[in-house]
């Protein structure tokens, strides 16, 4: 920095030692101190740094401990001092203040991407090491990008008041691919298989939109690690790899891989085996809950899982900080491997303390209520992620964390619930067009955690071409203090089946909800219900060849309906589930006053496995049956309707009971169905909202009452058909969280109906469950 530049001139940016020397070995006292060189730097800042004060006594190797004390602070590029004749002379040369910051030759990276890998910004100080160590940021985020040979030159465009421009010049070169990835001593998977399990691709012109094709070291050395967990998942134990080595191809456009390996023998497990430190833990117990057998394939997964489930099994029992090591004996000769899961169990903890971290809007005691633990209960594992799901089923947060960590002392635990809320108010004006309902016209507010004290609160009008609602909802989540959960609802609704069936169907009303837990997985669920129905057909429908079995609903009739819901849930997860199940039985009673008189049960459960976490079976079934009772027939609206959304393949009340001189849907008393549905993965980034799964129904629905079968005279109507036939029907469902809300598609093709059924092949609606 010695060189003097006219302002506005370019030199590269020369090397700086940070070397500084003293002009010679002086040893005396120090009278006063000098300071010369600086500019922006004040003098009381630099006597602030320096270790050394008047009246001191200072040798060579004094000189040198401040010289090197100043040149630590970054501000200098030079420093020098010396003593002469009892003046300590301090002269300093300081950095130049960086002007701003340029990027010149640069068009696979944008500015703001490279502005975030380098530190240096305008207003700072210029030192050489920093400049050096954003080069090598610049680099490699080059590289990541497959363009290996980039290079970048930093420059100095020198300014007046001891300022600079810093330029990077940058030579991106091109971009570097994968020619070919080849294996040598492979035998018992082909160089296919083998390159599918890598996530560095060979260059092809069908991958445009990913960088998974251009050459990266650090991506290469995880597929050596993708590689040797494909091996020993599937038996080889001893599996290598040899060698991995990339070679730049003579124009120097794109690589050659070449991954030896040594693969060995196959081997499946030997002698499992769960040592304890003493009988608190019961070894033989928990050998049982190994997923583990001798004699299965050895598979390094199955490790991992066991020393999960023997944590899991640990923390159920109190034991909040074990360690578990596995360790391994090969034998050769028979081809198994021994393992010994050792297990080191610490002492029983209880909880010190809970500590709620990141709700702004959501009180503390609505978070604490859903904990299964409270300080001073003993730590258990099971209980705390139950605690987990709790909150995660609550929908105020996108993420909940539960942690552990040592309290006060070893036998305590501090647990820390980290919680990211999420919007929990919506207000919602809206049209749309769908095969449901054709068109619908919305308004609605909600809260589903109002005031922060976590009750729902619901204001919507809806109108359709089908249905037309206008409804008030309000939940307290704790009522009375208690674990109860109660609310009210006032409606009026107008479903429109015209198109399925010649009948308007309007209802006005009002309701009481109260629901309280049995158990950890059971909540029992009540509720009544007083409403006014009405059936209408349009003007002249029953004085001409309308359907008796219709005209017989005409009118209004009070409901007084009393009912209840028993609920199980034993699911894994509340909202992607991959284990457990779900089951309700539903039975409501009216005829507590009122003019209607029936009993409805309902019953529904669902089981769900995981084959992968991407690849999910679930099996549903449904049950329905409802009776009048009093000599009261059962009323069209109180019937069951089945198809569309509820039975994939058939339009809305395309199935069931049908007066086949009119096409009207009759509703049954009855109703059977099920489903096998399995989650696959579509290849699209989560990001998308994209959700895929095949689907079978198969079902039946009738029972009509008798009466509604007869003619005037008494005589059966042929008219009315009525025969329980088995329906069935697969496709493909898509789900799809859009912009514009989530969205089902539902391609299916039938499989078994009846002639009159009401059959499609295509539907889109609003999803109820994403």
């Amino acid at each position: 920095m010695g060189q003097t530049a006219a302002p506005g001139s370019q030199t590269p940016a020369a090397p700086v030692t940070g070397q500084a020397v003293a002009p010679a070995p002086n040893t005396g006292t120090v009278t006063r101190i000098l300071v010369r060189g600086n500019q922006r730097v004040d003098q009381t800042t630099i006597l602030s740094y320096l270790p050394i004060q008047p009246g001191d006594t200072v040798d060579p190797v004094t000189l040198d401990v401040a010289v090197r004390t100043l040149q630590r602070t970054q501000l200098f590029s030079n420093v020098q001092i010396g003593l002469q004749n009892g003046d300590l002379i301090v002269e300093v040369a300081e950095n130049p203040v960086i002007n701003q910051v340029v990027f010149e030759g640069n068009s696979a990276l944008n500015e703001e991407r490279l502005r975030e890998e380098v530190t240096i910004r305008p207003r700072g100080i210029f030192t050489r090491a920093r400049v050096q160590e954003d080069v090598q940021a610049i680099v490699e985020a080059y590289r990541l990008t497959g363009r290996i040979s980039a290079t970048v030159t930093p420059k100095l465009v020198e300014l007046d008041q001891n300022r600079v421009d810093l330029v990077f010049e940058i030579d991106e070169g091109p971009q570097t691919g994968v020619r070919a990835i080849s294996f040598l001593g492979n035998e018992g998977f082909s160089d296919s298989e083998l390159r599918e399990v890598m996530v560095t691709k060979q260059s092809r012109w069908w991958r445009l939109f990913s960088s998974n094709d251009n050459y990266d070291p650090n991506r290469v050395e995880y597929d050596r690690e993708q590689l040797r967990t494909f091996y020993t998942n599937r038996g080889y134990y001893d599996f290598r790899i040899v060698s991995a080595v990339a070679e730049l191809s003579p124009s120097l456009e794109d690589f050659l891989i070449s991954v030896t390996v040594d693969e060995g023998e196959r081997y499946n497990f030997g002698d499992i085996t769960v040592v304890t430190e003493n009988d608190r833990l019961n070894a033989d117990f928990l050998r049982r809950l190994l997923p583990i057998q001798e004699g299965q394939l050895y598979e390094s997964d199955k490790i991992e899982g066991a020393v999960d489930a023997l944590t899991f099994a640990a923390g159920s029992a109190g034991y909040a900080f074990v360690d578990i090591r596995p360790t391994y004996q090969a034998n050769p000769e028979t081809r198994t491997v021994d393992v010994t899961f050792n297990v080191t169990e610490g002492q029983r903890v209880y909880v010190e303390r809970i500590d709620i971290v990141g709700n702004t809007a959501t009180i503390d005691p609505v978070i604490r209520r859903e904990m299964m633990l409270v300080e001073g209960d003993a730590f258990n594992r099971t209980l705390l992620e139950r605690s987990r799901n709790n909150l995660r089923a609550l929908g105020f947060f996108s993420d909940v964390t539960v942690t552990e960590t040592q309290g006060s002392g070893p036998d305590r635990s501090v647990v820390q619930v980290q919680v990211a809320e999420q919007p929990t108010g919506e207000l919602s004006v809206g049209a749309g067009f769908s095969s449901v309902d054709s068109f619908v016209v919305n308004l609605g507010v909600s809260q589903s955690n109002f005031r922060g004290r976590g009750q729902s609160v619901v204001a919507r009008v809806e109108w359709g071409s089908i249905r037309q609602n206008i409804d008030f909802r309000f939940t307290e989540p704790r009522f009375l203090g208690r674990d109860l959960r109660a609310g009210f609802d006032l409606f009026h609704s107008r479903f429109n089946f015209r198109e399925v069936s010649n009948f308007d169907y309007r209802t006005t009303g009002a309701g009481l909800r109260l629901q309280f837990p049995i158990n950890g997985y059971t909540a029992l669920a009540t509720r009544y219900t007083l409403r006014n129905d009405e059936v209408v057909v349009p003007t002249g429908y029953c004085s001409g060849q309308g359907s008796l079995a219709l005209c017989e609903q005409l009118g209004e009739a009070i409901s007084s309906v009393a009912g209840y819901t028993l609920l199980i849930d034993r699911r894994n997860d509340p909202i992607r589930p991959t284990r457990g199940f779900t089951g309700n039985l539903r039975q409501d009673f009216s005829g507590i006053g009122g003019d209607v008189k029936y009993l409805k049960t309902e019953l529904d459960g669902t089981f769900y496995y995981g084959l992968t976490p991407d690849w999910i079976v679930s099996v549903q079934g449904q049950f329905g049956y409802v009776a009048g009772w009093g000599g009261n027939p059962v009323r069209i609206n109180d019937r069951f309707f089945k198809g569309g959304n509820s039975f994939r393949g058939f339009e809305n009340a395309g199935i069931g009971p049908r007066d086949l001189l009119t096409n009207d849907a009759l509703g049954g008393n009855f109703y059977a169905i099920g489903t096998v549905e399995l989650t696959v993965p579509n290849g699209l980034p989560e990001e998308y909202g994209i959700r895929t799964s095949l689907f079978a129904d198969v079902g039946t629905l009738g029972y009509l009452d008798d009466r509604f079968k007869l003619n005037p005279n008494g005589t059966v109507d042929l008219n009315i058909v009525d025969d329980l036939g088995l329906r069935a029907s697969a496709g493909l469902s898509v789900h799809w969280r859009s912009p514009m809300g989530p969205i089902r598609f539902d391609f299916a093709g039938v499989l078994a109906s009846e002639e009159y059924d009401e059959t499609e092949s295509f539907r889109f609606s609003t999803s109820t469950q994403f």
